[in-house]
């Protein structure tokens, strides 16, 4: 019979301790922020050193204007054009008229060729008939290519060498390739037949 009412005791008794609990918290809370200061997050910050910006008017620089690059040559194109052969000339190449028959001397930086003394020169048997490079047509370059060659005994060309030529044209290739399809009467030294070393000019004319 005390065992019950003990524990009913404690029944009426428990929200009155929990209240009790509650309100002593919350003045043990507010006693506490009484007693300690407020923090208000205050930093003091250091004087800064304000460093003072200059803006200078800087002059414009004057540009200059490059010169233009100078006009590429112009490159020789093969015409389409089939009639251009009727306004050319190829002069005829005889020996009739050269003056110097002796061999030259030979030049400083070409081969050197052996003197050979005869009485009569060599002939050709026809005339050299050397064919214009199209390319040299087109750009209309002309002028003479003067070719020593070396006239065997037997009248034919063994071997030439460019004395005075105008190269990249085909024109020195156009006047031995006609040279070396010529056959000439050898040389002749006391009624005997020599090989001997010769210059020949090959003259290229446009009209």
């Amino acid at each position: 019979m005390l065992s019950g009412q003990a524990t009913l005791a404690i029944k009426y008794k428990y929200p009155i301790t929990i209240r009790l609990a509650t309100l002593s918290s919350m003045l043990l809370l507010i006693f506490t922020f009484l007693i300690y200061p407020r923090y208000l997050g205050l930093i003091d910050l250091e004087d800064i050193e304000l460093q003072e910006i200059i803006i200078e008017n800087i002059p414009q620089t004057q540009q200059f204007e490059r010169p233009p690059p100078p006009a590429r040559p112009s490159v020789p194109v093969e015409s389409e054009d089939e009639d251009i052969a009727d306004d050319l000339t190829i002069e005829e190449t005889g020996l009739d008229n050269f003056e110097a028959w002796d061999a030259p001397p030979p030049p400083p930086e070409g081969p050197r060729v052996k003197f050979i003394p005869y009485d009569d020169p060599p002939q050709p048997l026809s005339r050299i008939r050397p064919v214009y490079p199209e390319i040299a047509q087109e750009a209309g370059i002309e002028g003479t290519v003067v070719v020593q060659v070396f006239v065997d005994k037997k009248g034919r060309v063994k071997d030439t060498v460019i004395l005075k030529g105008i190269p990249n044209t085909g024109l020195d290739e156009a006047a031995i390739s006609a040279i070396r399809k010529t056959r000439f009467r050898p040389a002749k030294q006391r009624e005997r037949p020599v090989g001997v070393w010769i210059s020949i000019p090959v003259n290229f004319r446009l009209k």
